[in-house]
């Protein structure tokens, strides 16, 4: 596992509160780091990962404000500089991606093309 100098994404205040609050969860795996990343499919190409998930050995590990984070390297280039947030409003709740790399975005937020 190696450890990135700086973080490839950002979290948000509220993104960190959120993450917190399913972190202190009953029954949460402390095992287990929150996982970054993207995947194939989504109206766009690409589908953005957020969850938590053990540790690989294709991961880079990196820590935001005390939170254990991973990436897979292979991802790094779609998803660096991109920022994290928390929306809990009336027409938008969830996690939310504000991603630079990103050349089309899809209507829902959550798929993207390079």
């Amino acid at each position: 596992m190696e450890t990135s100098i700086q973080n490839p994404v950002t979290l948000t205040a509220g993104a960190i509160t959120e993450i917190r609050k399913l972190m202190a969860a009953e029954g949460f795996d402390k095992s287990q780091s929150l996982r970054v990343g993207v995947k194939g499919g989504g109206c766009s190409g690409m589908t953005y990962v957020l969850g938590f998930d053990q540790v690989t050995a294709n991961d880079n590990h990196f820590e935001i404000d005390g939170i254990g984070c991973v990436m897979d390297k292979a991802h790094e280039m779609y998803l660096y500089g991109m920022e994290v947030d928390w929306q809990d409003g009336l027409n938008n709740r969830g996690f939310t991606f504000k991603n630079p790399n990103a050349h089309n975005t899809c209507g829902c937020g959550t798929s993207f093309s390079v």
